[in-house]
């Protein structure tokens, strides 16, 4: 937000001063037309854009007495499962094991992502962007150290070219996964489309997808069978929800992508909700925030591997009058 705060000021706020609230869906379009906005597609019209839907939701929520949740669709999933996403490929195998059953063990989580291969796109899995044969070690040695009862998920974030997609694939398809994120760059629709169709596990993708028509294109010809729009992203809710409908209407999972800190999870879990076609488990980076707020309906932790989602009125909870003065309204 340190760079994009410009964008809400400049080209997102004035076209929404003095809108009525209740156009909020056919806005959310209009918006992209307004001073050419479309130019800056992606995460930096999509961020600012989501924190003004968010707060123009929990607005209506707050003045139709219903939830997020409720007023995006009907509620399918009262406490949502999570799974607990992981980082660490730059480590050796050692320290990441470590590191990942410590972070299974403070959520006792049921569900585990893995990242597998470097960052963005090579060809080998080489000491550069992490430990050299990393993958072909943790595949396995995650399985045998949770066992076959834990969900287990792996995320290359773009890194393969078509033939190490497929390779690492089988490999993943081998120790039981349930689905590999981003096999390949996120804009190489064809390639997608063509480690999908070798493979028996779900290909999972849409983090930094910011078009409409190009997870059209990726559900239609089966290049993606689990969608992962993120709300901030995406532009929030509304939009990411058009995705996830356009997956249900093809046979196929939703899984938000969600990046930590902040409220990201309560966000993700009022969202998830709503979804028809929830995947079995979703993203879950921690507990941790600054931002202080009291929620009387919802613990907001994990047990037994899900969260309950607030029930009150919009997001649900209250954040604190005396953290928000601390702060300034954010001006040009």
């Amino acid at each position: 937000m340190n760079s994009l705060y410009p964008i809400f000021l400049n080209a997102l706020k004035p076209f929404f001063i003095g809108k009525d609230a209740r156009d909020l869906d056919l806005l959310l379009e209009k918006v992209y037309i307004y001073n050419l906005n479309f130019r800056l597609s992606g995460m930096a019209l999509g961020i600012p854009l989501a924190t003004i839907e968010f707060a123009i939701l929990d607005m209506l929520g707050r003045i139709a007495n219903k939830s997020i949740g409720r007023l995006i669709g009907k509620i399918h999933h009262p406490r949502v499962a999570v799974y607990q996403a992981t980082e660490y490929r730059e480590k050796s195998v050692e320290e990441s094991l470590e590191l990942i059953k410590r972070d299974v063990a403070k959520y006792n989580a049921h569900a585990v992502k893995i990242k597998v291969g470097g960052l963005m796109f090579m060809t080998k899995d080489i000491n550069a962007v992490g430990p050299k044969g990393r993958t072909e070690k943790i595949i396995p040695l995650i399985r045998k150290t949770f066992g076959d009862k834990m969900a287990l998920y792996a995320d290359a974030n773009g890194f393969y070219s078509v033939d190490e997609a497929i390779r690492v694939g089988k490999l993943l398809e081998e120790y039981g996964y349930g689905f590999f994120e981003e096999p390949v760059l996120f804009d190489w629709y064809e390639e997608n489309k063509q480690v999908a169709d070798a493979l028996t596990i779900p290909i999972a993708g849409g983090e930094q997808q910011y078009s409409l028509h190009g997870f059209r294109w990726l559900i239609a010809n089966d290049g993606l069978q689990i969608v992962q729009p993120d709300n901030y992203y995406f532009g929030g809710m509304i939009r990411s929800m058009k995705v996830a409908r356009m997956a249900q209407a093809f046979g196929k999972a939703c899984t938000p992508h969600m990046s930590g800190g902040g409220l990201g999870y309560l966000y993700m879990i009022h969202f998830v909700s709503a979804l028809g076609n929830a995947s079995a488990h979703h993203e879950f980076k921690g507990l941790g925030t600054n931002v202080r707020f009291e929620c009387k309906t919802s613990p907001l932790s994990v047990a037994d591997g899900k969260i309950k989602v607030p029930t009150g009125p919009g997001l649900g909870v209250e954040i604190d009058p005396d953290f928000i003065k601390k702060h300034d309204a954010v001006k040009g």
